[in-house]
């Protein structure tokens, strides 16, 4: 390795969960350029022991942790898709356990206490300990009549018919929309039949639009829609958090509503998140271009960039983001990025529906690593306390967050 202070100053922004993509691509290439010679290992030593009052893992404990992580394929796989060159297997793995060590474990998050034992980590439950499981396909579906659907345990096939409507769950756990009357068009202008899918508190669901447009709705997320697009814009609300890969049609705009915004596209992918508790609508493309309509103001936005707009304020501001990170929660992980902790913990208690409350003074600290959104609760807390910044206790579905 040609520099190995640079990789240890790489390193430590990794540790702090502050380094850009262009600087973690440059790492990931020093990581597979390493020639065994144990520099690597060395500049990762000189990091976790920068660290004041850490308690350095022991080689069977962190055997144990590398095994952990590696064997889950939701860590690895994107890590994986960044080596796009052919190298050795042991560098592959290498690389993999470097880096997985630093911001999946979230070591890299020690304070200035003595860390306790990584067997010790486990979250304390206050009575017999219940398995909080994560969230899954879960979903109603009301119609325009009021009659509601609940998809996660509908049989497979048509779960309803409306005006020339048919509704479908799929194998795989999504709702397609298809014309039974080839006479109905569109664009004919009759009475719109309004659906709405929501999804609760640990749930997620795919819904497939008439026009084709495919929507990832996040937990705690509602999207209202019609059932079958007419007039010169295909108009859709929603609340919460969604994904959406919109159908290209140039003669017809694609027009999203939430709280105070539109967001309008021809054609493009991008997601909204829009719950109330967290303050403000961010609205992030990842690639196409969008259209932010705002009280009176109009904002185009390019891939990689952020709108931002609270209720409370009418400051708005567009920002570079990790898109990845955004989208983490599609791609079935959680992904913190230098993240206080009452943030990611709105994240855990959506997903797993749980109640979270704070006592004593938990300290603001950001929060950095991957964590797979299919580990048990008890699993991902027991990883964010591996910082030793938080300690959980967990009474059945309450999580006391403490310092």
């Amino acid at each position: 390795m040609q520099d190995q202070q640079n990789t240890e100053r790489l390193l430590g922004l990794l540790l702090n969960g502050s380094i850009s993509r262009e600087e973690y691509d440059v790492l990931m290439a020093e990581i597979l350029d390493d020639n065994g010679s144990g520099q690597l290992d060395e500049a990762a030593d000189n990091v976790l022991n920068a660290v004041k009052a850490r308690h350095v893992l022991g080689d069977a404990e962190r055997d144990e942790l590398y095994q952990r992580i590696v064997s889950d394929e939701r860590f690895t796989q994107p890590l994986e898709a960044e080596i796009v060159r052919p190298v050795p297997l042991y560098r592959r793995y290498a690389a993999a356990a470097t880096l997985l060590m630093f911001s999946v474990a979230g070591l890299y998050l020690y304070t200035n206490r003595q860390t306790e034992e990584l067997a010790a980590s486990k979250p304390v439950p206050a009575t017999e300990e219940v398995v909080i499981s994560p969230g899954d396909d879960k979903a109603i579906l009301t119609l325009a009549d009021g009659s509601q659907i609940i998809l996660d345990s509908a049989e497979n096939g048509m779960v309803a018919h409306q005006e020339g409507v048919n509704i479908h769950k799929t194998s795989d756990g999504q709702i397609m929309y298809s014309f039974s009357d080839a006479k109905k068009s569109q664009t004919e202008n009759t009475s719109i039949a309004y659906n709405t899918v929501e999804t609760p508190a640990g749930g997620k669901y795919q819904v497939n639009l008439p026009d084709g447009t495919r929507v990832w709705l996040n937990s705690s997320s509602a999207l209202r829609f019609p059932a079958m697009f007419s007039g010169d814009t295909r108009d859709v609300e929603l609340t919460g958090e969604a994904y959406f890969d919109v159908s290209s049609n140039k003669s017809r705009p694609f027009r999203v509503k939430s709280k105070d915004q539109v967001v309008e596209v021809l054609g493009t992918q991008f997601n909204i998140n829009s719950y109330p508790e967290e303050g403000a609508v961010k609205t992030t493309l990842i690639e196409g271009s969008v259209k932010v309509h705002y009280q009176d103001k109009v904002v185009m936005l390019n891939p990689g960039q952020q709108f931002q707009s609270t209720a409370a304020s009418t400051t708005i501001k567009t920002v570079p983001v990790d898109t990845d990170e955004v989208t983490s929660w599609k791609d079935g992980y959680f992904m913190f990025k230098n993240e206080d902790i009452h943030s990611v913990m709105r994240k855990i208690s959506r997903w797993y529906d749980v109640e979270v409350v704070y006592a004593g003074n938990v300290p603001s600290v950001g929060f950095g690593g991957n964590i797979s959104r299919s580990k048990d609760l008890a699993e991902v807390l027991a990883v964010l306390q591996l910082t030793n910044v938080v300690k959980f206790k967990v009474e059945g579905r309450r999580v006391t967050v403490m310092p």
